[in-house]
Parts: structure tokens; C-alpha cells; sequence
């Protein structure tokens, strides 16, 4: 009895680590970096980030109003990537100093985005099609 206890503790504190959004700093030469989440969420994307499309895709999906994670860059990055990997079919919206990407299908059904970044807060939502649909995901940042 006492083992299916910890054993239960254990699940709940898991479950709550990864529901917590992560905050990265990262400087312009920064290692690549792995962060796990789970989508989920009842607030449509469109409206979190005010627009239906970026010119990196339409802005789709269900998530929390609060973001998946924070990225704080320490300066400008000249070539930086945004990766999502899932067994779900997921979607990718950024908000940050030069405006919000969002992003369905960028490798397969993973959603990304890659480009220049200035430096500043990044918020990133990863969104699911169905409202309140949890998916395990790995969100990849490399340079």
C-alpha cells in the first residue's frame, strides 16, 4: 500500500512538471536545447495571438491561454530553429519583439519555424485541433 502511494505521488509530481511552462535564456551561441510539454487547452491560437495567419502558416488549434514556454534571447541570432516533435498532429505559435509565426507541417505533421531572431521574450503556444486534446511533444531549439 505504501509503494502505490509514492508510486502515486511520484505520477502527480510528474504530471505537474510537465504541465508547468518552461522559461529558457539562451545567448546567440547557445547549445540546442530540448524542452518536453504536452499540449492542451480550450482558447483557440487565432485568438491568443490576434491574427488567423503569419506568412509561416495559419494560426490553428486549441491551447492554454498561458504560453507552452518562454524563450529569452540574449541577442540577435542569425539562424535559429523551432522544432516540434509529436505522435499527434500538432501546430506552433511564436509571439516575440518582431511580431508572431505560427506554423502547422514544417517536417511531416511537426510544426517549426526557422529564421533570424532578434533578441527579446519569445512566448510559445503548442496547440492541438481539438479543444482540450492532450498530446506529448518535444520542443527542439538549435541553431
Amino acid at each position: 500500500m505504501a509503494i502505490a502511494a509514492v508510486a502515486t505521488t511520484l505520477n502527480v509530481w510528474a504530471y505537474i512538471a510537465q504541465s508547468q511552462p518552461a522559461s529558457v535564456n539562451l545567448s546567440p551561441q547557445f547549445s540546442p536545447v530540448e524542452l518536453r510539454g504536452s499540449t492542451g487547452g480550450s482558447t483557440p491560437v487565432n485568438e491568443i495571438v490576434g491574427r488567423a495567419a503569419t506568412p509561416t502558416g495559419s494560426c490553428t488549434g486549441f491551447a492554454n491561454a498561458a504560453p507552452s514556454h518562454t524563450v529569452i534571447l540574449k541577442g540577435f541570432t542569425e539562424s535559429l530553429s523551432i522544432l516540434v516533435e509529436s505522435a499527434e498532429d500538432t501546430a506552433l505559435t511564436i509571439r516575440g519583439p518582431g511580431g508572431a509565426w505560427c506554423n502547422d507541417d514544417f517536417v511531416g505533421k511537426n510544426p517549426g519555424v526557422a529564421g533570424q531572431w532578434l533578441a527579446g521574450k519569445y512566448e510559445i503556444w503548442v496547440s492541438s485541433y481539438a479543444k482540450n486534446r492532450t498530446a506529448p511533444y518535444v520542443l527542439r531549439i538549435r541553431r
